[in-house]
């Protein structure tokens, strides 16, 4: 049977659906060569320049397992409180696709290196902060896969383009993928639940110093596994939304595959097993391919590489390495910033806690870091659809605009002009201010003269401010500032105003 729909609200998917949750994400290790070669693993590089016969699987070529991405998976792995396997092996994972160029990818099956782990996550509710344990099944490490473009289509999906190429660069680098075990009993929460726990794990990678975790450069993507059931019934089947690549993405995709599942078991349908696309611009998803089972990938040890067995002493010495907990960092910045809980979480839920620390940490008051980080530039981000990575402000910039307006030489409205420069590319911000004239005006002759000008125009608001009507000022002081395009200081503008008709407050 059809669908009638293709979603429902979401509100009345929740009353009639338990959502279950999967989340498998990937992890592109930031080692300088790839997992079983020699070979560079720099972005960016012209196609095709960074392979060997070893990662493009040619005769004859034998791979060699890459130490320090071993030893990045286990501190990964202690991170999130598994356990290290004392004896693990690499499998074949068999299919035929051109992004894989051995028609194979070098994988774990079951024999996962870290296992059985936990992440605690919080989110925000009306009723405050609830906490989540997202229980870990397996952190395991594999190759990444080549990059397609699909090229003359209007989507840049393969259906309905004229040609594909094929870059083969990131086909080898190491990447480490962490499944979850199934999320239950989050409801409407679940979204918020997914963002938080990737965003959680974005900040853990990033302190453990194993990845850049930039999802625009796709070194961090997230697969979307949702299911429903009506309560008390068993799990329903699972769809698979793939390579989800922004913390924003995975909110939404998690939202929109709730919407889009209830609306086909309301209607009598019934939700097929597949993998999914995600679109950026809709928020919604497209139909994929059917989701193969395990035996369809014909999994078998792979020959060419000799197990991985950590000793106990390796495994203390790397968990000696570790940072400072994510719960534990948490709490101390809280209590170093003085903020409430309800603050310190609208950082969180903006992904900007590690922005805000190190924009602190660069001479800038948490105040004044917290302001721009989730004020200004989270609304910029939102608005583009992007993570705040992204826009290209750093910590140095944001200590540059606030020593401007420290001297007066800029004001907040003119500092976000400097900011909407620096994410357009016209450079840092002494070059903005000096490209876009947004010094602020502090001469008192100019003042004085925009100030006449506007007390010309208006004569009827200067008699009554003469009058007592002082707050008749702000009409002034207004068209002051649209003189000077807002480079005015409101504060001198007024004084100066009211010296000028010889008024005191």
């Amino acid at each position: 049977m059809t669908t009638t729909h293709d979603t429902i609200p979401f509100h009345e998917a929740i009353a009639a659906f338990d959502p279950v949750l999967g989340l498998e994400t990937h992890v592109e290790l930031g080692t300088a060569s790839k997992m079983f070669c020699s070979c560079p693993t720099a972005f960016g590089a012209d196609a095709n320049t960074q392979v060997c016969p070893v990662c493009l699987g040619l005769p004859g070529s034998m791979p060699v397992v890459n130490r320090t991405a071993v030893e990045s998976t286990i501190r990964m792995g202690l991170a999130l409180n598994c356990q290290t396997a004392e004896w693990c092996r690499f499998a074949r994972k068999n299919y035929f696709y051109p992004d894989m160029p051995k028609d194979y990818q070098v994988s774990q099956y079951d024999e996962p290196l870290c296992f059985n782990g936990w992440l605690d996550v919080t989110v925000e509710t009306e009723d405050g902060p609830r906490d989540f344990r997202v229980e870990i099944e397996r952190v395991h490490m594999e190759e990444d896969t080549g990059k397609l473009t699909h090229a003359g289509g209007a989507t840049g999906r393969i259906h309905g383009a004229d040609y594909s190429l094929v870059d083969y660069n990131r086909a080898g680098i190491p990447l480490i993928e962490i499944v979850t075990k199934p999320i239950a009993g989050a409801g409407a929460l679940a979204p918020l639940v997914a963002r938080a726990y990737v965003t959680q794990l974005r900040d853990l990678m990033r302190a453990l110093g194993v990845s850049d975790v930039r999802m625009e450069e796709g070194s961090l993507r997230c697969d979307v596994n949702v299911s429903l059931a009506r309560p008390g019934e068993p799990w329903g089947t699972r769809s698979e939304t793939k390579n989800v690549n922004s913390l924003r993405s995975v909110e939404r995709a998690v939202h929109s595959e709730i919407e889009r599942q209830a609306a086909v078991l309301l209607s009598g349908g019934r939700v097929i097993q597949e993998t999914r696309h995600f679109h950026e611009d809709t928020g919604r998803s497209t139909s994929g391919r059917s989701k193969e089972q395990a035996e369809d990938y014909r999994y078998f040890p792979e020959p060419d590489l000799v197990p991985v067995a950590p000793s106990r002493e390796w495994v203390e010495e790397l968990r000696g390495t570790l940072p400072e907990p994510p719960s534990v960092k948490r709490a101390r910045l809280r209590a170093e910033w003085g903020i409430s809980d309800h603050d310190f979480q609208t950082i969180v839920n903006a992904g900007a806690l590690a922005l805000v620390e190190d924009t602190v940490a660069a001479g800038v008051d948490q105040a004044s870091a917290r302001k721009w980080w989730t004020g200004e530039l989270t609304r910029i981000a939102n608005d583009r659809g992007v993570e705040l990575e992204s826009l290209g402000v750093t910590p140095a910039q944001i200590l540059r605009v606030e020593e401007l307006v420290a001297t007066g030489a800029l004001n907040d409205k003119l500092a976000r002009q400097v900011f909407d420069g620096i994410i357009a590319g016209e450079g840092g911000v002494d070059e903005v201010v000096a490209a876009r004239g947004l010094a602020v005006v502090s001469d008192d002759s100019a003042l004085l003269a925009a100030i006449d000008a506007a007390l010309e125009e208006q004569p009827d608001v200067a008699e009554k401010i003469r009058g007592g009507k002082v707050q008749a000022a702000g009409a002034i002081v207004g068209s002051v500032m649209k003189a000077t395009r807002g480079q005015a200081d409101a504060a001198k503008v007024r004084a100066l105003l009211l010296e000028r008709l010889g008024v005191q407050e």
